[in-house]
């Protein structure tokens, strides 16, 4: 089995290489699931529900979220309505939506995503590692993939999520900072690990947004307008490959073989 997670989808700029590129990496690379975070595919900041039928409609199966899920007001109606489109699942009880989906791939494997959110310099929200446990404890027996979208600011609380999920999950793997990190990794019970996947959009700003507003932040310390930057525009990504006919991990779920960064470039 072959699944493709796509980093933090930023503005139109990488709506616009995922609607160029996907269609054809799916082909060459014969993925049989595509998920992706789309939490800043609105401008920068939060998702429409016009934005994430478009980007459903691109062959993406599952959209995770993160710290900007709410920016766009009329998503909040639209998110229970739509269960491929995750939120952080460690949100008080009660907010829209759900942070977990359960379906069957392309390839007839039953898969499972579950969408985590960070708690250091970030909102303090439930603990996300009890909310893993309970959440992957109650996933059916047939699910033999899980993948787990780790949504933080620090290494050390993504890592240590990767530790703790040896084993448990296939994949987990981490977003927010909108940086591809290089420690992509199988950890020794089959548990693919990489601390942050990137982010899809334009790589001429910071962090895909304009630059001169930001330094201009920096600087002086007033509010700003921030808009989505412009120029080399990559869509960055991981493969993680199972290992089908080998020994499933302790919680019946597939191995993983391998992890590996992918970077496109808009033409």
């Amino acid at each position: 089995m072959r699944v493709l997670f796509i980093g933090d989808i930023v503005g139109s700029p990488g709506r616009q290489i995922v609607q160029e590129r996907l269609a054809d990496l799916v082909k060459q690379r014969q993925v049989d699931l595509v998920i992706a975070n789309g939490e800043n595919s609105a401008s920068g900041f939060g998702i429409t529900p016009r934005i994430a039928d478009e980007l459903l409609g691109t062959g993406i199966d599952v959209l995770t979220g993160g710290n900007h899920s709410w920016d766009r007001r009329e998503v909040l109606e639209y998110m229970p309505h739509q269960p491929r489109l995750l939120r952080p699942h460690n949100f008080p009880p009660g907010s829209p939506g759900s942070g977990v989906f359960v379906g069957t791939a392309k390839n007839g494997v039953r898969y499972a995503v579950l969408n985590l959110q960070g708690r250091i310099f970030l909102p303090a929200i439930e603990d996300p590692f009890r909310t893993a446990d309970a959440e992957l404890a109650k996933l059916p027996a047939d699910v033999a993939f899980v993948l787990v979208d780790i949504h933080a600011e620090t290494t050390s609380e993504k890592i240590s999520m990767g530790w703790h999920l040896d084993g448990r999950a296939t994949a987990v793997v981490g977003t927010h900072t909108h940086v591809t990190t290089a420690d992509e990794r199988v950890l020794p019970q089959g548990t693919a690990f990489i601390c942050d996947v990137g982010m899809t959009g334009p790589h001429n700003g910071v962090i895909g947004m304009d630059r001169e507003a930001i330094i201009k932040r920096f600087l002086d310390g007033l509010p700003a307008r921030f808009e989505v930057a412009s120029g080399d525009v990559q869509m960055n990504s991981v493969l993680i490959e199972t290992d089908d006919a080998g020994q499933r991990n302790a919680a019946g779920r597939l191995r993983a073989r391998s992890i590996e960064r992918l970077r496109l470039r808009a033409d």
